[in-house]
């Protein structure tokens, strides 16, 4: 419904650009070009002798705010899309070489490659599927039993794809007179394509006409089946209005870091429409509330400032209106409402995070879009890549400058703090985002693929201790930033929108078993494992390792360890299946280290099991058909999978 940008759009190809993957190529299209983006004459003046960091920016929305926070800090804006000597690139639309040429844990790279799995209408609701799926029946099991998952139809509305036979059928099924269904393209924005279904005529001519195109022969021929690109969702035809009008909220996911992950929720705004609502009116611009659609009309001129109210004059709003005619609890926004959306978001976050692709560097932040009916239910209507950062109203210009700093300060931040394997908290630039998830819980990597599934995993789904403390709360406390502020006591005489938080990560408990030498034959991607000599002094805490680990001479003879860069998407974790043993513990003596490139591995193992030698696996093994059959089709070689964009 907001201004986003979807398309995506690749870059002219690098002279040394390598062959394409499929897992690179998923959701990447190529036959578009994107112009090198020319400096102004003023900025062509300024511009001193190359010096660095340099900073990249394609697009417009917010060129501004983010050029202003880098030049801040003494970077060179450079306006060649295919250089790769950049500190920070900043693109409205994803390019393909840009994630070739990536370097990991040198450089930072916004919007995840594969971030369509949320910001798309048909990939946030197969995912949404998929994890209610999922979890059903982790929760038949009574050691799950603590786990508790929002059901997906009471915050989202019931939708239907129609580029499935099935489900076009469902819908006519479904479908009565005097109801409203809204037609969407999966990948759009800005309220194109969208149209409503009124009558069953309609809903019958639009199910010939997806079948019709169905059937055509060259139909079958387009990979992405771009004409079927849509969804059906049931209309909430009872909005909460505003003085009459019909509105949404705006607010934003932030996922600061992928390795570990860090995600954040932060406030945002209210849109509102211009006229008065009116069900049967077939003005679009009554339905949606988008400022692209508001600006059509000729009132948006002298009532703009009336189309965007910010979440404290919403707060009172519903206090002086609503909370004795609804028993509502005081700052019913703050609290309940904010909860509400801080559990939704995280529940949509929980259901791709083992999909998406992370790589330290990798940041994104999304715009996710709440509805609220007249009876006060929260509805989850959509979630944008690239959301609106134009600053035209003055809401906005106090919004939207927040979130962008504070968005690059928390990137940065968790960026290096990751880098250096150093404690993630407190953060000292998180002001007003609120932590919804840390990955420095995780007690085993995001991305898992075995030879053989001989013991259970630790499913990636499954929530964090901050999930948890979410998704079981009813009430709202305030946000704990560091252990030092933990003690602050919440100033409850004035509403704020820090009320509703969620409390400190505990710190990761690692627990010291037992471990075994390993076998002199043992390798790991082809490096031998020296035996260990003379036991030597634990390392201290909170040591800095190198970007290139060396192997520890002498280690300990509790000590099992497996050094190695590990090649992020990869299917480098074949020795759970070689060994057969439990999902093994990140530990390495008081230290605590994620998994990603340039780390050490250490695995602890149970004394009374031996550990059986190993080899590594070759290619061929490693992508052989039993590992898919396991594991099941990757989603871009899923014919029942249809994308437009990204």
């Amino acid at each position: 419904m907001g201004p986003e940008k979807k398309n995506l759009e690749g870059a002219p190809a690098h002279p040394e650009t390598r062959a394409v993957t499929k897992t690179e190529a998923s959701g990447i299209q190529t036959h578009h070009t994107h112009p090198t983006e020319e400096p102004t004459l003023g900025e062509k003046k300024l511009l001193p002798p190359s010096q660095g960091p340099f900073f990249y920016i394609g697009g417009t929305n917010g060129a501004v705010l983010i050029s202003s926070y880098c030049r801040s800090k003494g970077w060179q804006r450079i306006h060649d899309n295919r250089r790769e000597d950049y500190k920070l690139k900043w693109c409205e639309t994803k390019c393909r070489d840009t994630y070739y040429s990536f370097r990991e844990g040198e450089q930072l790279l916004y919007q995840i490659p594969n971030n369509k799995l949320l910001t798309t209408k048909i990939g946030l609701l197969n995912a949404l599927r998929e994890y209610a799926r999922v979890m059903s029946k982790i929760s038949r099991s009574p050691t799950a039993a603590h786990i508790k998952v929002l059901k997906m139809e009471d915050f989202f509305p019931e939708t239907y794809r129609l580029d499935v036979k099935d489900e076009r059928e469902n819908f006519i099924t479904v479908f009565h007179d005097e109801e409203i269904w809204i037609c969407k393209p999966t990948a759009s924005n800005q309220g194109k394509g969208i149209f409503l279904i009124r009558t069953q005529e309609e809903a019958i001519s639009l199910q010939a006409k997806m079948q019709s195109i169905e059937d055509d022969p060259t139909y079958k021929k387009m990979p992405f089946k771009a004409p079927q690109a849509r969804v059906i969702q049931r209309y909430i035809h009872n909005p909460l209005l505003l003085d009459g009008k019909k509105f949404d909220v705006r607010s934003y996911l932030l996922i600061a870091c992928a390795m570990p992950y860090m995600v954040f929720f932060s406030h945002g705004y209210a849109r509102l429409t211009l006229s008065l609502y009116d069900p049967k009116a077939k003005d679009l611009a009554g339905h949606l509330t988008n400022q692209f659609m508001q600006k059509k009309s000729p009132l948006y001129v002298l009532l703009k400032e009336e189309t965007v109210w910010s979440m404290e004059r919403l707060n009172k709003h519903i206090n002086e209106k609503f909370r004795r005619a609804k028993g509502l609890p005081r700052d019913w926004v703050l609290t309940t409402f904010t909860k509400r959306m801080q559990q939704i978001m995280l529940q949509c976050f929980l259901a791709v995070k083992s999909k998406l692709e992370c790589k330290l560097g990798y940041f994104d932040l999304i715009g996710c879009d709440f509805l609220i009916d007249e009876n006060f239910k929260v509805w989850l209507l959509e979630m944008n890549s690239n959301p609106a950062l134009h600053t035209n109203c003055e809401v906005l210009k106090e919004v939207v400058p927040r979130v962008v700093h504070e968005t690059l300060d928390l990137a940065l931040e968790t960026f290096h703090k990751s880098l250096r394997t150093e404690r993630m908290f407190p953060l000292l630039s998180q002001r007003n985002f609120v932590l919804l998830h840390s990955g420095e819980d995780d007690v085993w990597p995001r991305s898992i693929r075995l030879r053989s599934p001989s013991r259970p995993l630790k499913l990636s789904c499954e929530p964090s201790y901050q999930a948890m403390n979410l998704l079981s709360s009813t009430t709202g406390s305030s946000p704990a930033k560091a252990a030092d502020r933990s003690l602050k006591k919440p100033d409850s005489a004035k509403p704020s929108l820090k009320r509703t938080g969620l409390s400190a990560p505990p710190v990761p408990v690692h627990p010291k078993s037992a471990l075994h030498q390993p076998s002199p034959h043992s390798v790991v991607k082809g490096q031998p494992q020296a035996l260990p000599q003379e036991p030597v002094q634990p390392q201290p805490p909170h040591i800095t390792l190198p970007e290139e680990p060396e192997a520890i001479a002498d280690p300990p003879n509790h000590m099992f360890t497996l050094l190695r860069p590990l090649a992020s998407n990869s299917s480098d974790f074949w020795f759970q299946g070689a060994l057969d043993l439990e999902p093994p513990l990140m530990a390495s003596n008081d230290l605590f280290l994620p998994l990603y490139p340039s780390r050490m591995l250490s695995l602890s193992f149970p004394s009374a099991e031996p550990i059986p030698s190993f080899d590594t696996p070759s290619l061929s093994e490693v992508q052989d058909s039993t590992l898919d059959s396991f594991l099941g089709l990757p989603e871009y070689e899923r014919k029942d999978l249809g994308y437009r964009g990204s």
